[in-house]
């Protein structure tokens, strides 16, 4: 018998979810309804990976409007998430770097998610995974001296690296360490 991993658990039971219920348990990795439309639609998945694949290939191929509709649900970075749900724990985990940072990296973090909202119209994503709140800034500091296309380009690339990880979480929720 082969050894079952908590993400092939996980994976067994997305793909045995109804669609409805599939689509909500998605829309907590990416909240683009379109999103979890089409990936609850792309199942069942033969592999964790093959899902991430998916997942993230149907981020890359959001329109716009989508990809707003799914930035709405990202707070800021270096503002804690508010809320008790999932996507929030995960949002202050993926944040962790932000924590305890110096009062000078924090206040640039909230000078730059300023200046690159009145500039791109949005909240400015990341993931922040592994970042240090100083690495988010670099970051943050120099996309502001993109145009709209290629920051756009940029947002759906950090938005696909976000949503593969937190499709990882979905599959092991309940099974990982706090």
């Amino acid at each position: 018998m082969p050894h079952v991993t908590p993400a092939h658990a996980g994976l067994a039971a997305l793909n045995a979810l109804p669609e409805p219920e599939a689509r909500r348990e998605l829309l907590a990795c990416c909240a683009s309804t379109a999103f979890a439309a089409e990936v609850a639609a792309a199942r069942p998945f033969a592999s964790a990976d093959d899902l991430a694949d998916t997942a993230a290939a149907t981020v890359l191929g959001l329109t716009w409007p989508q990809v707003l509709q799914a930035l709405a649900a990202h707070p800021r970075i270096g503002e804690r998430a508010a809320g008790t749900g999932r996507e929030s724990a995960w949002s202050r985990r993926e944040q962790a770097g932000a924590d305890g940072a110096d009062e000078d990296v924090l206040t640039g973090l909230a000078d730059g998610n300023a200046a690159y909202e009145r500039r791109f119209g949005h909240v400015y994503l990341v993931c922040a995974t592994g970042l240090t709140a100083a690495e988010m800034l670099d970051r943050l500091t120099a996309r502001l001296g993109n145009d709209e296309p290629a920051e756009r380009a940029v947002v759906r690339e950090e938005l696909a690296k976000i949503t593969r990880l937190r499709v990882g979480k979905l599959l092991t929720a309940g099974r990982e360490a706090p």
